[in-house]
């Protein structure tokens, strides 16, 4: 795992070292640079595969006329070398060198070949042009933009902002999606003229013109009529073989075992791959309604791995809030990158690799709002003078409680989203300011500007691309397309970048989610019951009890700690005269936010914690 960045028109040594520091944290085992007339390529390396100096990158072909970087792992590549060696000398063992081969026989058709997660950049000195490709589901980042003719990129914006052609403008219609959505979708970013570039694309830029073209697309065919048992062996088939092929490494490796059934079963299939025990890694906290610590040790003593637990206090999420911006240079609004940094941190103590469940809840969904959705279809039945009367006048004054996804928070969340178009429904239960909220938010001269804007917009053009009419089919191929890329995928990089760790997602491999997508929604919604393939699946290979357990989710007690511990630093990140500075928002409203709060009227941490982290990004990038 690495960190790549680049330009391609004007640049220098000097600028190209400084846009490579940024990205330390990503690769400190080693760094190097290309640089030859208009191009400059940078790398730093976190050597997983061949930590020989033999695959340092930027890494070229025998006539020195093709160059890559590449951040990610090809999980494929001694296939693919093997295809490749009766024509070509390979110099190393690096997964990286076989890309700048397979481009040099087939051109941009390579990323196709491709199984893994990537982000890679390939200066042809030949046709002298440049081409940027991210993997197919969007694993790992690559942010570019065009600056005076010159295009830069990177896997994080702050390395694009050390490029002095650079210009740093806010871009508002982002700003506005990262308040509803708590991210800014792609292929937008928090700055003008910056892009994240699409899954599944390549982009080929001359110094001319942009061409962009998609290698592959999340897909939905008809079903298949296969019997269950089939199902159960094929599905099981491929999840084996993701997990083994996630399993090479020539550095430490292990599990990060949450107790859910997503990471047991990746522990499941890790160990079954194992003749040693593997290590699996685990956090906890004090707070019982947020910790699932026992239920990671309990899957660790089933399956018998080597088990590492750290049960942390407040004060260990804390101490990490106020720099969270140094994590992240575009706002995320998602508390849980808090959780996911310590165990990352507490993971890497250990291995430099490790691998997780991610993906599970959206292909097999697993998610609360999935149920929401079903439930949605019989509360439109009710008549609707009994449901504002009646059902919501109730529901909207359940006394609050501030525990981890309470009773009431759901109820209340449920309601306020329900009346909107279904496609957008999903949206708002996950969000935070709604559209009423944000014309409160903003001051009146930026809500004039933006009012007329469509948020949803995004959706709106996958759905347009969309062309299988199941609804739930749609939402999982939304959750694909947003929260799991610009939330989870983004949430678990940063995190676990940033303490220089990699982590592998076996369910996102392409294979597995060609098959699973091609299944029967009833396998996986069946009537209320979330994931029902995957538990049928593992229901006699892991304690059943894991297996049919509530969701929980991976949260920390924000509620709680606003109204004491976090108060202060709450006050002082939104202070009234550092917002009336800023042009943006309302004071007044920002205070009844704050002060519902803090009277427990209402329960807005999500509103708090997405401006929190507005703030704090603005204070740290955007001076």
């Amino acid at each position: 795992m690495c960190g790549i960045c680049g330009y391609f028109g004007k640049g220098d040594q000097e600028i190209l070292k400084k846009m490579t520091e940024q990205l330390h944290h990503r690769g400190p085992d080693d760094e190097d640079f290309y640089i030859n007339q208009n191009i400059g390529l940078g790398h730093k390396r976190l050597s997983i595969i061949d930590t020989s100096s033999a695959g340092k990158q930027p890494i070229s072909n025998e006539k020195k006329n093709i160059f890559v970087v590449c951040n990610g792992e090809i999980y494929n590549y001694q296939n693919l070398k093997s295809e490749l060696s009766h024509k070509h000398r390979f110099v190393s063992h690096c997964d990286t060198e076989i890309i700048v081969y397979l481009y040099e026989e087939i051109g941009p058709k390579v990323f196709s070949k491709l199984n893994g997660m990537f982000a890679i950049a390939i200066y042809d000195k030949k046709k002298n042009k440049i081409i940027l490709a991210r993997d197919r589901i969007g694993k790992k980042p690559l942010y570019w933009g065009i600056f005076s003719h010159s295009l830069i990129f990177a896997s994080e914006l702050k390395a694009l902002i050390q490029h002095p052609f650079f210009k740093k403008e806010l871009d508002l219609k982002s700003l506005n999606k990262y308040l509803i959505y708590e991210y800014v979708p792609t292929p937008h970013s928090i700055f003008k003229n910056v892009y994240k570039l699409e899954p599944g694309h390549y982009l080929e830029w001359d110094g001319q013109k942009i061409n962009k073209e998609c290698f592959w697309e999340i897909k939905f065919p008809t079903p298949k009529n296969e019997p269950k048992n089939k199902i159960l062996d094929n599905l099981d088939n491929l999840i084996n073989e993701s997990v083994k092929t996630r399993l090479v490494s020539d550095v430490p490796l292990g599990i990060f075992l949450s107790g859910g059934l997503d990471s047991s079963t990746i522990a499941y299939y890790a160990q079954k791959n194992n003749l040693q025990k593997i290590k699996t890694f685990s956090i906890g906290f004090k707070e019982k309604s947020f910790d699932e610590s026992k239920y990671a040790r309990q899957v660790a003593d089933f399956l018998g791995t080597e088990h590492y637990e750290k049960i942390l206090n407040a004060q260990d999420s804390l101490d990490l809030i106020p720099q969270i911006a140094n994590l992240l240079d575009e706002p995320l609004a998602d508390s849980s990158i808090i959780p996911t940094f310590l165990l990352s941190k507490f993971t890497r103590e250990h291995v430099t690799v490790a691998l997780g469940g991610d993906g599970g809840d959206e292909l097999f969904c697993g998610y609360d709002t999935f149920q929401a959705h079903k439930f949605a279809n019989i509360y439109e039945k009710i008549p609707i003078f009994l449901r504002r009367n009646f059902i919501e006048k109730i529901a909207m004054n359940l006394p609050v409680s501030f525990n981890n996804l309470s009773s009431d928070f759901k109820i209340k969340k449920f309601i306020t989203g329900f009346y909107s178009q279904r496609e957008y429904c999903n949206q708002k239960w996950l969000g935070a300011f709604d559209r009423n909220q944000r014309s409160k938010l903003f001051t009146s001269e930026v809500w004039h500007e933006l009012q007329k804007e469509n948020e949803f917009e995004d959706i709106d053009n996958y759905l347009n691309n969309f062309d299988n009419n199941n609804f739930y089919n749609q939402l999982i191929f939304l959750y694909l397309k947003t929260y799991l890329l610009d939330d989870i995928l983004v949430k678990v990089d940063r995190a676990s970048m940033f303490n220089s760790l990699e982590v592998r997602a076996p369910l996102l491999d392409y294979n597995v989610i060609e098959y699973v997508n091609n299944l029967p929604i009833n396998l996986k919604l069946k009537g209320f019951t979330r994931k029902h393939i995957l538990k049928k699946l593992m229901e006699n290979k892991l304690p059943r009890d894991i297996v049919y357990r509530k969701k929980k989710g991976f949260g920390i007690p924000l509620s709680y700690w606003f109204l004491d511990v976090l108060k202060p630093f709450v006050l002082e990140t939104l202070n009234e005269n550092k917002i009336k500075r800023q042009g943006l928002f309302n004071c007044q409203y920002i205070n009844k936010v704050l002060q519902d709060h803090f009277s427990r009227q209402k329960d807005n941490r999500k509103l708090i914690w997405t401006l929190l982290v507005f703030e704090m990004w603005q204070d740290k990038w955007y001076k």
